[in-house]
């Protein structure tokens, strides 16, 4: 078959599709919501391109691995777009995560033949993403696959390798998602989220049930994952530090300094699911037992992502986000001051942390793991909005404020002391 052979039979099943979404109540093609303009700066570098919304950094999925989400009913139509911009403003948000693990979430629904770029282009695009890329993408989820997927797959199967191949995981609901992802900070856009619903409706026949959430069970008296600070310290005696931390980072300053890419690695989910539970149910964890420094690595990530508040508190989000605002001479002032804020019990606790992250920083010609870099990681694990989405935008103050609290942690941190602290 001849290349156009191929845009012809892409076009009829994307037709297909349209027939498929008006039969559901979709009487046209998905068209871009409206952006807030807010979210992204007329300064970007892609402003053309990034004010659509199509491409968020959604968190961390349940590997520890950060999210990257693309929204094809964000996607304008074909006119009003350039595709080769999309496609550097693509490579230009993986490259500040490419050298870790990542996902990627495709929210298929919302592609038409008006906003289709061609499938040149997206030959092009598969050709562009060289090894650097393909080799730390771990998942790929395709949201709401339709048959234009399957015709998608047969055109590119020669040329995809097959380890690549079983990345590639089919969502047919959002649900779907759930037990991969942090769902609660995915970018979703509505017309995703209606069309999910709508597709749940046709299939089952009749409405879904509303979801009905159980009532909250009480934790564990010896619960360590998904509470508070202060429900951690008056279940150890008054100890500020929760035993999580305390024990992966004791365990960190012995046997990984000279571990390369710590904090960057995932590790098997079914390890860091078996030891949590066994921390939540008082169990004693010996991390010499795998002799893998990215396990308790991943597991102290794993607790400051799951406190009900981040480390640095909701309180603080909106000030974080102005220190790219600030002069660059008074950025480490500033960022004392908003560290200065914290209620005692969050302060000891982040003290504790960034004395340890400078320290593993010091030692970075041998483990790779700048401030800069420990920013990337440890950035959005310690601050996020209410909603518990931060926007694409809101992660370079992030890690600029995060990078200032490792590199000058002697100087931040060098005039408070909190009651208790020295017992720790």
């Amino acid at each position: 078959m001849e290349a156009v052979d191929f845009e012809q039979l892409a076009e009829i099943e994307l037709q297909k599709d349209e027939e498929d979404l008006a039969s559901l109540g979709h009487d046209e093609p998905a068209a871009p919501g409206p952006r807030d303009p807010a979210d992204v700066s007329l300064t970007h570098p892609f402003y053309d391109v990034a004010r659509h919304g199509i491409i968020h950094v959604a968190g961390d999925d349940n590997f520890g691995r950060k999210v990257i989400t693309f929204s094809c009913c964000r996607l304008p139509p074909g006119h009003e777009i350039d595709h080769i911009r999309l496609l550097e403003y693509l490579k230009y948000t993986l490259d500040r995560y490419v050298e870790n693990d990542y996902s990627v979430v495709y929210f298929h629904y919302g592609l038409n033949s008006k906003n289709k770029p061609a499938l040149s282009w997206l030959q092009n695009a598969y050709r562009a993403f060289d090894r650097k890329y393909k080799k730390n993408l771990k998942a790929l989820y395709v949201v709401h696959p339709t048959n234009f997927i399957k015709v998608l797959w047969n055109i590119f199967k020669p040329v995809i390798s097959h380890k690549f191949g079983k990345k590639v995981l089919y969502m047919n609901y959002l649900s779907d998602l759930r037990e991969h992802l942090k769902f609660n900070r995915l970018v979703i856009p509505q017309e995703v989220l209606q069309h999910d619903e709508k597709l749940r409706t046709s299939r089952k026949g009749k409405p879904p049930p509303p979801s009905r959430c159980p009532p909250p069970r009480p934790p564990l008296p010896t619960q360590q994952f998904g509470v508070s600070l202060q429900y951690l310290k008056n279940k150890n005696s008054g100890e500020l530090i929760p035993p999580v931390m305390k024990q992966t980072v004791s365990y960190l300053k012995i046997k990984g300094f000279g571990t390369e890419g710590l904090f960057r690695r995932s590790v098997n989910v079914h390890i860091i699911k078996d030891i949590q539970k066994r921390y939540d149910l008082g169990k004693p964890v010996d991390f010499d037992d795998g002799g893998d420094a990215h396990v308790p690595a991943v597991i102290l990530k794993t607790f400051l992502r799951e406190l009900p508040e981040p480390l640095l508190t909701f309180a603080s989000y909106r000030p974080i986000l102005e220190i790219t605002g600030v002069e660059s001479i008074l950025r480490v002032t500033r960022c004392k001051e908003v560290v200065q804020s914290l209620p005692d019990h969050n302060y000891a606790v982040l003290k504790y942390l960034v004395g340890f992250l400078h320290a593993l920083s010091q030692d970075s010609i041998r483990n790779k793991m700048t401030a800069a870099n420990l920013a990337c990681v440890f950035g959005v694990n310690l601050i996020w909005p209410p909603d518990g989405v931060p926007s694409i935008s809101a992660l370079v103050p992030i890690n600029v404020f995060t990078e200032l609290l490792i590199e000058f942690y002697p100087k931040v941190f060098s005039s408070r002391t909190v009651p208790g602290e020295s017992e720790s």
